[in-house]
């Protein structure tokens, strides 16, 4: 039996409608076989930890999350430009040569003029507009 890839689910994770469409992300992730690092979960990243001031827990273990996975799935949804946090985990996961996979499900940005920053998009492997062309092309990484 084949290992279970790795995905490190990249996103913004600080309203609980950002938080609540991360866990369904990945619950469809995983019904598709794929082991998830999730870091509002996984990554001790919570209300608690960060009034405790443990910042740099919570860095080294989404770094280590990033550095386990064999795929970053990056939400980008948010505004017109993707969450910080997010884009510094893209940045960090191409330095690293991981796949990168893109999510932007906001129609009002997504046309032919472009997508998400060009330093970002130019840096996906490929950039889905909804959750079925993402799992779509995540068959070929499986």
């Amino acid at each position: 039996m084949a290992l279970k890839k790795k995905i490190y689910l990249a996103g913004p994770l600080f309203s609980h409608a950002e938080r609540d469409f991360n866990v369904y992300l990945r619950d469809r992730l995983v019904e598709k076989g794929f082991s998830v690092f999730l870091p509002q979960e996984d990554g001790c990243d919570d209300t608690e930890t960060r009034l405790e001031l443990r910042q740099k827990n919570i860095f080294e273990n989404d770094v280590k999350g990033i550095d386990d996975c064999d795929i970053v799935v990056a939400v980008l949804d948010g505004g017109s430009d993707a969450d910080s946090g997010t884009s510094w985990e893209i940045g960090y996961a191409y330095a690293k040569g991981k796949k990168l996979l893109g999510l932007r499900t906001d129609f009002r940005t997504f046309g032919p003029e472009g997508n998400v920053n060009l330093m970002i998009e130019v840096s996906l492997d490929e950039l889905e507009k909804d959750i079925e062309g993402l799992l779509s092309s995540l068959e070929r990484y499986v």
